[in-house]
């Protein structure tokens, strides 16, 4: 008996455009009516996402934001679904509504049935904006194959099909020469940037997302917007400034804006010119930075820094002014 032949990068990218492009046999009935949508014929299947795109084929925005094919889903019933958490690794039921034109919402998101049949189903993202729908959709795409489908036909490896494109390279390296030639044209990196101190009077700790079901489990904030708590001990006086700076491929650091609210224009500038001079000083000094990279090209990226400096106490001044008399 021949063995199977192991999938490769272009066989994914052959089944998805025919995934896309081909007219299944739709097993759930809407095909563009107005009429309430039913999964009874796929009750229980287990699908699992192989792939994300725009409807350019991309998997990146120009933001740096990368569609990942993340969803483990089944369909339990007509109002409730189970979808899997990587972080808890295990299934979570959500509850399921149904609207009309093969719209439906769980899990917190809006989304459009476009194809689905046993074997493989494509939903498009929808926007919601307060107690409205876009129902144009968002051109983002989820490409879906039941896991059945994927053991006994295609019995390989997906992680191909899940992985970024040529395309995908080739336009993140289009959006780090822009940047290049403008740091304010810096995007979000896939292995954001990385702070080291260099001195031990400088701490640092990252703010972490934290999954929870009112954001769906998600924690691609923790990439798309670093943000840093760093004290400074031992500062010229007590402070807190909040601000962004772009960080380009050398590590160099980039004033970018304040990241606070302000009534007076005059108070915006004196804020600007004091967190702008504590980034000169302090972090350009006594940090180390390693800037962020996408698909492995390393590019310009924003950070957030919440800064707080603290004056040495007055009995460690008195210590110190003693040890430095005859």
């Amino acid at each position: 008996m021949p063995t199977a032949k192991p999938i490769t990068k272009l066989t994914c990218i052959v089944l998805t455009l025919f995934c896309l492009g081909c007219k299944h046999r739709n097993i759930v009935k809407h095909n563009g009516e107005k009429d309430l949508i039913s999964f009874k014929p796929v009750f229980g299947i287990s699908y699992t996402e192989i792939a994300r795109r725009t409807q350019n084929g991309l998997s990146f925005n120009n933001f740096g934001y990368q569609l990942e094919p993340q969803w483990k889903m089944q369909f339990v019933s007509n109002d409730s679904t189970s979808i899997y958490s990587p972080t808890k690794k295990q299934f979570i039921n959500f509850p399921l509504t149904r609207g009309y034109d093969s719209i439906f919402n769980t899990a917190r998101t809006w989304l459009k049935v476009k194809t689905m049949t046993k074997d493989s189903m494509i939903i498009e993202l929808l926007n919601a904006y307060a107690d409205s729908v876009d129902t144009r959709g968002a051109k983002v795409y989820m490409v879906f194959y039941a896991d059945n489908y994927i053991k006994n036909i295609l019995r390989g490896d997906i992680s191909l099909c899940k992985s970024p494109s040529r395309r995908d390279s080739v336009y993140i390296q289009r959006l780090a020469n822009a940047a290049d030639k403008d740091f304010e044209k810096g995007f979000a990196a896939r292995q954001p940037v990385e702070l080291r101190s260099k001195s031990a009077s400088i701490t640092i700790s990252k703010r972490h997302t934290e999954p929870t079901m009112l954001n769906n489990f998600d924690t691609s904030y923790d990439y798309m917007n670093p943000e840093f708590d760093i004290t400074v001990n031992n500062a010229y006086s007590n402070f807190y400034y909040s601000f962004s700076i772009f960080v380009d491929p050398t590590g160099q650091m980039h004033y970018g804006k304040p990241l606070t609210v302000f009534l007076e224009e005059s108070r915006r500038i004196s804020y600007t010119h004091l967190s702008k001079a504590v980034m000169e000083s302090y972090l350009k000094y006594y940090l180390n930075l390693i800037p962020g990279k996408t698909l492995g090209i390393t590019h310009t990226s924003e950070i957030a820094v919440h800064v707080t400096g603290r004056v040495r106490s007055e009995k460690l001044q008195k210590s110190s002014l003693l040890s430095s008399l005859p």
